[in-house]
């Protein structure tokens, strides 16, 4: 065996809390990579509705998630929607009720307020009711500390916590972190993880290299 199929929604038998996200989430614009899961007791099947919020198609943004991220209860990614314009005197959206408010509206003020896309690296632990801002990079291997509002980027291997967020160390030296990223076991086929578990958790980055 090569461990779970990224593609079964209930990877562990008798403890549907846990939710691999590739095969549930539908939106074209929401990328979650093999073995990313999300824990929640209350429909976790549901994260691309209720956690991924203000996510709307006209405007186009995407939320990529890599490999092997955990994801905890009540963690949320607020998209580019929530944004008001911002080069005007008021950030009310006069637009949306219509009744003669649209009048004059162009949707290009939308795009002042507008961050892009949110990408999240592999292998990062994002924490209980963290909160990612619109257009945030998180790097790989990072932690987002529980109920972390994290409004900028983030470095990989880095952990951050905080409202904001602020880096309160690394995970690793400079030189670890390099052999990591140049190691990149997250692309690894699933045999080849298997036979190398030992090396992936432990904590010989050598070990990892000759791998």
């Amino acid at each position: 065996m090569h461990g779970p199929d990224p593609m079964n929604p209930a990877p562990m038998p008798g403890f549907p809390r846990v939710c691999f996200l590739k095969p549930v989430v539908k939106n074209p614009l929401i990328e979650v990579g093999e073995y990313t899961y999300y824990d929640d007791p209350d429909a976790p099947e549901e994260f691309e509705t209720r956690n991924v919020l203000y996510h709307y198609d006209f405007i186009g943004d995407r939320l990529v998630i890599g490999r092997f991220c955990a994801i905890a209860t009540g963690a949320t990614f607020i998209m580019n929607g929530a944004n008001h314009a911002l080069n005007g005197l008021s950030t009310y959206p006069f637009q949306i009720f219509g009744q003669g408010w649209e009048a004059g509206f162009n949707a290009a003020e939308m795009e002042s307020g507008s961050r892009g896309d949110t990408v999240v690296g592999h292998d990062v632990w994002i924490g209980r009711g963290a909160v990612i801002l619109p257009g945030v990079r998180i790097g790989h291997g990072a932690i987002i500390a529980a109920h972390a509002v994290v409004s900028r980027d983030v470095p990989d291997y880095a952990v951050v916590a905080g409202n904001p967020a602020e880096i309160r160390k690394t995970r690793f030296d400079p030189d670890t972190i390099q052999a990591l990223l140049k190691a990149a076991w997250w692309d690894w086929p699933a045999e080849k993880i298997t036979r190398h578990l030992n090396a992936i958790r432990g904590g010989d980055v050598e070990a990892l290299k000759r791998a």
